[in-house]
């Protein structure tokens, strides 16, 4: 049976072999937008998932966390399946809340052009501690 310090030299090595992925690892290339037909038309539109997942920088382990995106489309919408695989993108991915929130922010900016969008991400509570991260554009 390993000892007590053999065990926390075993739990202290574990950072050394967490390997995450950078933020270029992001594609957001695959984001496909569509026409709006209404541009005159103030629609908000609000999509949510509880799936989205990236990971702690630091320690590797997975953050789990719900998505809200609400945007007023100017010319385009955003197509719902590249949004999905665009979001799995983030899935082993090291990067905290507040640059997540944001990138995702900037991406979808720079693929719809909308009037408005704001982002929000609220993790999942991590030692006893919530997170939640707003993010705004207008246009």
């Amino acid at each position: 049976m390993p000892s007590i310090e053999e065990l926390q030299s075993a739990y202290e090595s574990l950072d050394d072999k967490i390997e995450t992925v950078s933020e270029d690892s992001i594609n957001s290339e695959v984001l496909i937008a569509f026409d709006y037909e209404y541009p005159g038309s103030d629609s908000k539109v609000t999509i949510e998932t509880e799936e989205f997942t990236a990971v702690c920088p630091w320690t590797g382990l997975p953050d789990f966390g719900t998505l809200t995106i609400e945007y007023i489309p100017s010319n385009l919408c955003i197509e719902l399946k590249s949004l999905k695989y665009y979001l799995m993108g983030f899935t082993g991915v090291g990067i905290v809340q507040e640059h997540a929130a944001n990138r995702i922010l900037n991406d979808l900016v720079d693929s719809c052009n909308p009037k408005e969008m704001t982002i929000g991400l609220e993790y999942k509570v991590r030692g006893g501690i919530t997170t939640k991260v707003s993010v705004n554009f207008t246009n």
